[in-house]
């Protein structure tokens, strides 16, 4: 690729030293031109190279070994009863996202933001956060954001 636009420039050089001094103007833009057209093609090449790169190993988290993000000591007071006869059997959420609401609630995060985020029901993510407040477990570091007043 260097050598192309090495190539390019010498070739540039030799068509402005041939010319008549009238037409130098004329060719020189229309050298530059093709100049500013080669870097395009050659920069969407290389952008098409790294997409091509991007999707064939995408970006993400990698489950730990043990197939859960979280340990069994985070889920110690889960209430899986009440959650049992608040949740009717047919809208029964996934067990891993009540899971990862519980870790949520513990590490502080408020019955709205657990709402919003995991898309859970508003008393799922109540019951959930109170429990943990009931428990008196302390914040483990997550920052809590209050959401912008207006």
């Amino acid at each position: 690729m260097v050598l192309g636009v090495l190539a390019l420039l010498l070739l540039e050089m030799v068509a402005l030293a041939v010319s008549p001094v009238e037409d130098r103007v004329v060719i020189g833009g229309s050298l530059i031109g093709a100049a500013v057209a080669a870097f395009v093609i050659a920069g969407a090449m290389v952008h098409s190279r790294r997409s091509a790169t991007r999707r064939a190993h995408p970006a993400g988290p990698v489950l730990p070994p043990g197939g859960q993000w979280y340990g069994v000591d985070a889920l110690e007071g889960f209430p899986a009863e009440a959650l049992g006869r608040l949740l009717p059997a047919s809208a029964d959420p996934h067990q891993e996202l009540l899971h990862t609401a519980w870790v949520l609630a513990n590490h502080g995060r408020d019955a709205a933001w657990i709402s919003h985020h995991l898309d859970l029901p508003a008393d799922v993510a109540h019951l959930l956060v109170d429990t943990a407040k009931h428990r008196g477990v302390p914040s483990r570091g997550m920052p809590v954001r209050t959401p912008p007043v207006g």
